[in-house]
């Protein structure tokens, strides 16, 4: 795609597999930046090849797995009553890029009819044991029939993938006239976003091919003629992501310091709404 030449003031080096280095871009259209040059399709996979990429994974090696997997079982149980908040008595839900399945596990034990797009075969096997084979491929996506879901969750995908108007266009086929597409990015306005600057984690180039802003999320959602009702914080992604970019700027897992910095986020984030993380509730306009 073309990209504005307004370039933003810093660079930004992947960490996690390759060493390489990306230039963010302002997007033409939207206040979104774009991770440039951004990979092939075809050359994609390669940058997730790393034992320490957690979602497609249900190692606890270390203390920051262990931390990590008991964080997400509290993450687990927030996101269960936030889509039972927002449906009756369908209770249908599709759930893009789920990893090695956990929340489709912990939404059909309370009774949903659930579905999964993973891309990542050995997560997406994974899955499948967690949820009677309730997963599939990223290319069975267009398959699905129109208004088949009541909810549709990306949890920090939608960065992920190519195209993404495209995929907008996918899920709002999909969603029910009464349905709630639930999207959760990173936000780059955030304290800690502002604190690390090339070193933070939530850039996470080039696995990240997009960057969102809440004014750049509302834009898109109104080309698509979709409306945000509600927009929500997840406050654990601010230590989180703090404490990997404190592995990224020094080498080491700074636990005191990470802490400090995501409390200074959300305390930022109560005045500003600008969270480390945002999640973004869509209903049909």
């Amino acid at each position: 795609m073309e990209v504005s030449t307004n370039r933003i003031d810093f660079q930004v080096k992947d960490y996690s597999v390759s060493n390489e280095i990306f230039q963010l871009e302002r997007h033409p259209e939207f206040e979104i930046l774009v991770t440039t040059p951004q990979p092939n399709l075809e050359d994609l996979p390669a940058y997730y090849k790393s034992e320490d990429y957690i979602s497609h994974t249900d190692s606890k090696r270390n203390l920051f797995e262990k931390a990590y997997h008991a964080i997400r079982s509290i993450a687990l149980k927030r996101k269960l009553k936030l889509i039972n908040s927002y449906t009756t008595s369908d209770k249908s839900l599709l759930d893009i890029g789920c990893g090695t399945g956990d929340f489709l596990q912990a939404a059909q034990q309370n009774n949903w009819t659930v579905s999964g797009i993973e891309p990542n075969a050995e997560a997406r096997k994974i899955a499948n044991g967690k949820t009677q084979d309730a997963v599939q491929d990223a290319h069975e996506l267009s398959n699905l029939k129109n208004e088949s879901f009541e909810v549709i969750t990306l949890w920090h995908v939608l960065e992920h993938l190519p195209d993404f108007q495209e995929q907008i266009i996918s899920y709002k086929r999909l969603l029910r006239n009464s349905g709630t597409l639930i999207i959760a990015v990173p936000n780059y306005n955030s304290y800690d976003a502002e604190y690390y600057q090339n070193f933070w984690a939530a850039y996470d180039v080039p696995r990240h091919l997009w960057h969102f802003s809440e004014k750049g999320m509302k834009q898109l959602m109104e080309k698509q003629g979709l409306k945000i009702v509600e927009t929500k914080p997840m406050i654990f992604d601010a230590y989180y992501v703090s404490l990997l970019s404190e592995k990224y700027k020094t080498g080491k897992m700074n636990f005191l310091k990470a802490f400090r910095i995501g409390f200074r986020s959300n305390r930022a984030a109560k005045r500003s709404g600008a969270y480390s993380s945002l999640i973004y509730v869509v209903k049909k306009a």
